[in-house]
């Protein structure tokens, strides 16, 4: 759809917001199972495992579940939190708050926004605070509009 919207050829009862104080309020954090590494390499990736993958100047890089062999010493570990509210890819600052926040509780964050919704990766060790975190936010956000 025009205008930057995830809403394009969608149907149903389906609105999009960019007001960030309506989508914290809306905020729900929901975490995919698993665990998730980060990889870089020349090729393509094989699309079948990656749960996504971006052609940068030096590279592919792909985000793809975490197997035994992986070295978490070689490689970072990740958990995927899916941000369960719709936005609208051009609204702004909701991103910039929920990153804020988390930088504020010293937990690192890697976020991808996709057509339906935004997404973060966060260290396995640092997951619940994380979600305490983005929990806290959105509890804020409701309080301040009552």
């Amino acid at each position: 759809g025009g205008g930057g919207g995830r809403g394009g050829g969608r149907g149903g009862d389906f609105r999009l917001t960019m007001d960030s104080a309506a989508l914290l309020r809306a905020l729900q954090v929901k975490r995919h199972p698993g665990e998730w590494v980060f990889v870089t390499q020349a090729a393509a990736p094989d699309l079948s495992s990656a749960i996504l993958a971006f052609r940068e100047s030096e590279g592919w890089t792909a985000i793809v579940p975490r197997t035994s062999t992986d070295s978490a010493a070689a490689c970072p570990v990740w958990t995927w939190l899916e941000m369960a509210v719709v936005s609208d890819l051009a609204a702004v600052g909701f991103l910039a708050q929920l990153a804020a926040a988390l930088a504020a509780a010293n937990v690192p964050c890697n976020v991808v926004a996709g057509f339906h919704h935004d997404h973060m990766f966060v260290p396995v060790a640092a997951a619940e605070r994380a979600q305490e975190v983005l929990a806290a936010l959105a509890q804020r956000a409701v309080q301040e509009e009552l």
